[in-house]
């Protein structure tokens, strides 16, 4: 069953009377109502075109979100062969909201991590929705390190509301563990490519998002707080969240004008839930496309055009 979200109520009401005539048709053969059911499919092929063609900021925070959303796991398995996940980050123990490992892309070794949310309630939980610990953000570095010494290109997939506030987290030295995290993204000698899949949250997408080339998908969103947090300092009123979510810039295209984002990636009409393969597939276009740029540069070279990407941000403003 399809999951719809709350502007898309006028979308699953026409699907589902086209689906009720198919199955009234399958029950009753006799009955020919396929021209209705088909008339149904073209209104709501046009009215998923018309909803998507000018999404507001809250509405691509509700995309971006969106449960059926191809996961950091989705494009592991598609995108990247000879794929050996590593785990724990020799301190503490294993964080199952960070995935990573060693693989290939194409024919180029690389080491990729991402944030993991879960598909179903078990899942979800054993990944804590994505909101990395401490160690999570150590493996990370591990596993930064490794493609260092071995000069391996590194992609992270980010998809995070924020890493976790709780007070474990806290006890074992969570800032410190982002900061270590940036610092390593910083310090990398070889490419590092970020790809935000859904939600950029705060520090614990920074860990991983200081990248040379960051891409977005089009309903990605990248922000400092989450709409909802934002409202709750700015206003006291946690309702005031689509307010929030267009002061905060946070949009693929404003992070493009911007500067914090270097290439925005076309979905698939009505996001990348809707074709997962299509949007998984494009990603992997861009991919190519900065791991060959960037494999031209020098390990110095790479790592200086990195540091002065983030010296010079904020220096483009929007029009």
């Amino acid at each position: 069953m399809a999951n719809y979200l709350d502007f898309e109520k006028g979308l699953a009401e026409l699907q589902g009377k086209a689906e009720e005539l198919r199955a009234l048709a399958r029950q009753s053969p006799e009955l020919d109502v396929a021209g209705e059911a088909e008339a149904l499919d073209a209104r709501a092929t046009a009215m998923l075109a018309e909803l998507y063609e000018d999404l507001t900021p809250w509405r691509k925070c509700q995309v971006a979100r969106h449960p059926e959303r191809p996961h950091a796991s989705d494009y592991v398995e598609a995108l990247f062969t000879e794929y050996t996940p590593l785990a724990g980050d020799r301190n503490f123990a294993e964080d199952h909201a960070v995935i990573g490992g060693l693989a290939r892309f194409g024919d180029r070794p690389v080491v990729v991590v991402g944030h993991e949310k879960g598909r179903d309630t078990k899942t979800r939980l054993e990944r804590n929705f994505g909101m990395a610990r401490p160690e999570g953000y150590r493996k990370a570095v591990r596993l930064m390190q490794l493609a260092d010494r071995f000069g391996l290109p590194v992609v992270t997939l980010v998809d995070t509301p924020g890493a976790y506030p709780g007070k474990g987290a806290e006890e074992r030295g969570q800032a410190e563990a982002i900061a270590r995290a940036t610092q390593m993204c910083l310090a990398l000698r070889v490419p590092l490519v970020t790809v935000v899949i859904g939600e950029g949250g705060s520090g614990g997408a920074v860990a991983f998002a200081t990248a040379n080339r960051v891409v977005m998908l089009e309903h990605a969103v990248y922000s400092v707080i989450s709409p909802e947090g934002c409202a709750s300092i700015l206003w006291k009123n946690a309702e005031k969240m689509r307010e929030a979510a267009t002061a905060l810039r946070l949009t693929a295209q404003d992070l493009l004008r911007l500067g914090v984002c270097d290439e925005v990636v076309e979905e698939p009409v009505g996001g990348a839930q809707r074709d997962p393969k299509a949007a998984i597939a494009a990603v992997g276009a861009a991919l190519e496309t900065a791991l060959e740029e960037l494999g031209k540069l020098g390990p110095e070279a790479v790592r200086k055009a990195r540091r002065e990407k983030f010296v010079a941000m904020g220096s483009h403003g929007l029009s």
